[in-house]
């Protein structure tokens, strides 16, 4: 199992306090990656909030062929991040770890929004196409607002490496993920959190309907499908099909992934029409678990949800302007220590939890009721 630490709060704080979160579940993980994805960001990229940044790792061969490729796009360098390393024992050091911040060329910058995200994820995925043969350069998100960090190694020790116990790095919404290595070899793009224009999800659990759901989504024709070093990307996907390509509510994701298949439950819902029409076009988005999914949207919405059979820890909590989601309930402790403890949420089968923009209100969703 891996172990996920979501913090979404009012106020900007430090991706440290993910990491620390994590540290009180390290025995549900054995410390072989960290991710990290960090939104409405602070610090010095507070002011940078319209530039698109972009998040990765390479060489001096990858960076000089990132450099060629955005400057004869027509992208234009406004801020360069990079952490200020300290060496860890067992942490192999890349050459380069960026954030950049970039102008977009005139015909992006004058179209219309959706246009300028769809020439994002087209410049990330030539770039990945580019870096990936020889993993010359790594790249994991392109987009207004938000920053990747990604590495091998025990997630306490690649903070202290990136430097980030310094507080260089807030934001209002960070999403961590401690991995364990189960199912497939430690890979910078099987690591957690994944995100594809504005939609963002990190998983805990055996996605074992992984081979429908991956060929149902590369059938879209959809650009940013594809990749899947990991069995548990669908999930950024489906969201990401779910909301901005197929219109629906946020809610709705889970009566995708998690359909109701009895009719007695169905026919408690006003919209069971709509519920069935979905159950038969999106059978293949089906999972089939064990799964807990941490989500967040672009306007800044997070959630947690579980799959019918319920078999990995979950739990929110917190306060108002600030909540914790988490795998485990010392993991919240951590992050929000000074709360109602039976204000906490541990959501099941039926439910999703959704949190609003800056930490203001928790709501539980149940699927029966609708």
């Amino acid at each position: 199992m891996c172990r996920l630490a979501a913090i979404t709060s009012n106020d900007y704080f430090s991706p440290m306090e993910n990491i620390l979160a994590l540290e009180t579940m390290k025995e549900g993980h054995d410390g072989s990656g960290l991710g990290l994805t960090l939104k409405d960001l602070g610090g010095e990229f507070e002011g940078l909030k319209r530039y698109p940044i972009l998040s990765g790792v390479g060489s001096k061969k990858g960076m000089e062929m990132l450099d060629s490729y955005m400057k004869r796009k027509g992208f234009k360098l406004i801020h360069n991040w990079s952490p200020s390393l300290n060496p860890v024992r067992g942490i192999a050091a890349r050459e380069y770890y960026f954030a950049r911040a970039y102008a977009v060329p005139g015909s992006c910058a004058e179209g219309s929004f959706s246009d300028c995200e769809d020439l994002l994820l087209k410049t990330r995925l030539e770039l990945r196409h580019l870096g990936e043969p020889d993993q010359s350069l790594f790249v994991f998100s392109f987009y207004p607002d938000v920053l990747t960090l990604k590495e091998v190694g025990d997630p306490l020790e690649v903070g202290e490496f990136f430097g980030l116990d310094r507080g260089a790095l807030k934001s209002r919404i960070c999403f961590a993920q401690g991995r364990q290595n189960t199912n497939y070899a430690i890979y910078l793009y099987a690591c957690h959190p994944f995100f594809i224009q504005g939609y963002c999800t990190m998983t805990n659990g055996e996605n074992t309907a992984f081979v429908p759901i991956r060929e149902y989504l590369e059938s879209r024709g959809i650009p940013g499908y594809m990749g899947y070093n990991s069995d548990s990307e669908v999930f950024a996907h489906i969201l990401h099909y779910t909301v901005r390509h197929l219109g629906m509510p946020l809610r709705y994701y889970k009566d995708v992934i998690t359909p109701l298949m009895k009719e007695s439950e169905l026919e408690k819902r006003s919209d069971k029409d709509a519920l069935r029409l979905m159950r038969q076009s999106l059978r293949p988005l089906c999972i089939d678990g064990p799964n807990c999914v941490i989500g967040f949207t672009p306007d800044g919405t997070t959630f947690m949800l579980q799959d019918a059979k319920k078999l990995r820890p979950g739990v929110v909590g917190g306060v108002h302007g600030k909540y914790a989601i988490m795998s485990e309930e010392c993991g919240v402790d951590s992050a929000v220590p000074k709360r109602d403890r039976s204000t906490d949420v541990f959501p099941m089968k039926y439910d999703m939890v959704t949190i609003s923009p800056h930490a203001q209100e928790v709501t539980v969703w149940n699927q029966l009721q609708g």
